[in-house]
């Protein structure tokens, strides 16, 4: 389940990313913005700033965090991202930190650029820090024998479908985008005990939460914390350094001719 409260613990730190996503598409004007994966709707009312006069739509695969954005004023609503299908008057996309979730992405990207106007842009950041240590030793934990069983079909490598930057930038070109494509890693400066932990507790470890009863999951944390501390020292003026490495694809519709076209 996830928690927009554990999510938002970090909302500096990943909103960033999220505003560099932003700063390259070239909309000046939307009738329909879409967020996909919009979370707990903290940074869909960026959107709603942006575009003024734009219908605003946000989907999210979690109750939890479509009732969070709806505290916020958002008209957010549960759904698979794989259903979603554009309105003929959809001019932006947006999917900061969602599509990663969903194996068949790329393939959804290709669909999405065929069915939009042309003119409309797609934005989308896709975490790409799954060979980490962070995740390695969520790995080596749910491996023990105490877990294994329990936690056998957690997809721990759904990161392994992020691909490079530049497969994106192909994809898209030949189905007739304009294509930006880079990828950045952040070195955020956390601060707090144990904060690598904290804040994977509100992305990485949520499908490990929902499997282990309360016993087993604050055991689970405590066997992680040394091998995160490890691998993420505190530095002599107390502050934990984050790398994160983050995809980003920003394609504008019809911006190129079609590959064969």
């Amino acid at each position: 389940m996830w928690d927009p409260d554990v999510y938002l613990a970090f909302a500096d730190h990943r909103s960033r990313p999220f505003y560099d996503l932003l700063s390259r598409v070239g909309a000046e004007r939307a009738r329909r913005v879409v967020d996909l994966g919009c979370g707990p709707g903290n940074l869909t009312k960026y959107l709603e700033k942006r575009w003024p006069g734009a219908v605003v739509e946000a989907l999210d695969t979690s109750p939890e965090m479509v009732a969070a954005a709806r505290e916020r004023g958002i008209d957010a609503n549960v759904a698979d991202l794989r259903d979603w299908k554009p309105r003929p008057d959809t001019d932006v996309v947006v999917s900061n930190a969602a599509l990663h979730w969903v194996t068949e992405h790329a393939d959804l990207l290709v669909g999405w650029a065929g069915q939009l106007p042309a003119g409309s842009w797609i934005a989308v950041q896709l975490p790409g820090n799954f060979e980490t240590p962070s995740h390695a030793a969520v790995r080596a934990v749910a491996r023990r024998e105490h877990y294994a069983k329990t936690l056998r079909d957690v997809p721990f490598r759904v990161g392994a479908v992020v691909q490079p930057p530049a497969h994106y930038a192909n994809l898209l070109m030949d189905a007739g985008c304009k294509v930006d494509a880079w990828e950045t890693t952040y070195l955020h400066q956390l601060t707090g005990e144990h904060p690598v932990l904290e804040w994977i507790t509100g992305t990485a470890l949520v499908p490990v939460r929902e499997r282990l009863n309360d016993e087993d999951w604050e055991q689970f944390r405590q066997e992680l914390i040394p091998l995160l501390d490890d691998a993420y020292p505190v530095r002599p003026d107390g502050t934990t350094i984050f790398p994160f490495r983050r995809v980003f694809i920003v394609a504008e519709v019809g911006g190129t001719q079609r590959a064969g076209g």
